[in-house]
């Protein structure tokens, strides 16, 4: 008997002492400090503040009813949100399956049918079918000692909410590609007007030099030059055309529509560039504005749960089980039959050798930790980095435009001068005509810079976060209230900035 008792003992602490565990492994990811990024040298000697970041709404800013109209209507019939939509809707629901796997799981059967029993079985067992009718209640129940369950609901919470967020984050860049998409329609506009001047310029200039080739003034060289000079003309209004139908073109696809759609769009107005301030502590709040970090921070705190979720199935479980049922053979009634069952097993389980399958998929869970660490901290400082390059731009963009404004009002002023000229008979019409030629070139490099700096101020607004707002986000309090009970010290609209790995 105490051999028997010392074998048992041993068996036992030679299990025990080689069971999984979870020893030396850990993730390594650590998020970056927004502090850390500075920004007061990049950003110095601008308008700074508080209430500097983006409305809602922000491309009622541009100035034209019919843009408005149109991002409006992509936001309705866009693809690219039915998808995201889609993906968000899948995660709630991956939620709720994640929540129901916390709770008791009860289950009933039944059946009626006829058996055929053999003679060994009296009184019945006549070697003919019998009747019978049959009925089962089961009871399971899986204790979550050590909170993995909790933290697997938790993390499939926290990737609902990203999903949640990009789903916004989708409309706000649908919202700017398709501002995007007008401005480049308003310039291919312009850049078919000086093309039309250009051609009407460049034939003018040719009929003149056929006339002055017809009376000796000038020769062939001349004409072959005009020529050319016309051929490119239609060249560059072709290509303005053709650009013209790319903008109408990317601008259905937008919409989610055939391209007839953007047929039908009329010209657009002259847009105003936004005007944006640089809001005051820009990489700590840009935290809260940016959809993509918002997103990206929420997968950080999912990751963490997952990785508490892996270590507790190195832990002991404890699960309660119950089963009762009813039997009778026979036309007896089903609830008065004498043979009846029941059961109550609780039961504990505990890994002892698996192979290194729960090892590998706490490291996998460490790893998927760092790398959604390496995303957050990735999108952050590209976020910092896309508000400064941007602002650097439009600064850039604006130096450019003074300067080509002096260049355009020069031209326009040759031109005026060089048709006086003519008029008083001092020049001739073809010199005035090559005078033209540098006005419409310097005409077409503003419409180039106008559109650069609308489109720049376009792209700050989506960098500053679009207007987004997680407080206006569909089923805001609903999520924050789940979010509340599954992690308290979790914010909704940005998780803390502090690891929360266990």
């Amino acid at each position: 008997m105490r051999l028997h008792l010392l074998a048992a003992a041993t068996v036992l602490t030679l299990a025990l002492a080689g069971c999984a565990n979870s020893g030396g492994l850990h993730s390594d990811g650590t998020l970056t400090d927004p502090n850390s990024l500075k920004t007061e040298q990049s950003l110095a000697r601008l308008n700074v503040s508080p209430a500097a970041w983006p409305n809602e709404d922000w491309w009622t800013g541009l100035g034209d009813p019919q843009l408005s109209a149109l991002i409006a209507e992509a936001l309705q019939s866009n693809p690219d949100l039915g998808v995201a939509d889609a993906r968000a809707r899948e995660a709630q629901a991956q939620a709720g399956i994640a929540n129901a796997a916390r709770l008791p799981k009860i289950n009933a059967s039944g059946s009626v049918g006829d058996a055929r029993l053999p003679v060994t079985a009296p009184p019945l067992g006549d070697g003919h079918t019998a009747p019978y009718k049959y009925a089962d209640v089961s009871f399971s129940w899986s204790l979550d000692l050590w909170g993995g369950k909790r933290a697997a609901w938790e993390a499939a919470l926290g990737q609902a909410r990203a999903y949640e967020i990009e789903r916004r984050a989708a409309r706000i860049e649908v919202s700017a590609n398709v501002a995007r998409a007008y401005v480049q329609l308003g310039y291919a506009y312009a850049g078919q007007d000086v093309a039309k001047a250009e051609l009407s310029r460049a034939d003018s200039a040719r009929t003149l030099t056929r006339q002055r080739v017809a009376a000796g003034i000038d020769n062939q060289i001349q004409l072959r030059q005009s020529d050319s000079e016309v051929a490119s003309a239609n060249e560059q209004l072709a290509v303005a055309n053709h650009s013209i139908e790319t903008a109408q073109s990317m601008l259905s696809v937008l919409l989610g529509k055939g391209p007839d759609r953007g047929l039908a769009i009329t010209r657009p107005q002259t847009l105003n560039p936004a005007a944006v301030a640089v809001p005051d502590n820009l990489p700590v709040d840009l935290i809260g504005h940016r959809a993509d970090l918002v997103a990206a921070r929420w997968r950080v705190e999912a990751a963490s749960k997952n990785i508490k979720v892996a270590k507790t199935q190195f832990l002991p479980n404890v699960s309660i089980g119950a089963y009762a049922g009813l039997v009778v053979l026979g036309g007896g009634n089903l609830f008065e039959a004498p043979a009846r069952f029941f059961s109550v097993a609780p039961s504990i389980s505990l890994p002892i050798f698996d192979g290194g399958r729960l090892r590998a998929n706490l490291a996998g869970k460490d790893a998927q930790y760092d790398e959604a660490v390496a995303q957050y901290n990735k999108i952050l400082v590209g976020a910092v980095n896309d508000v400064a390059n941007d602002l650097s731009g439009l600064r850039s963009l604006q130096a450019q435009i003074t300067a080509q404004q002096q260049a355009v009002d020069a031209a326009d002023g040759a031109w005026q001068l060089a048709q006086q000229r003519y008029k008083a008979g001092i020049g001739s019409y073809l010199e005035a005509l090559s005078v033209r030629q540098q006005l419409l070139s310097a005409q077409q490099a503003m419409a180039g810079l106008q559109a650069q700096q609308v489109d720049l101020s376009v792209q700050l607004i989506q960098a500053l976060g679009g207007g987004f707002r997680p407080e206006s986000l569909p089923g805001h309090d609903d999520a924050k209230s789940q979010a509340a009970a599954a992690a308290p010290s979790a914010s909704i609209s940005t998780p803390s900035l502090t690891s929360s790995r266990s």
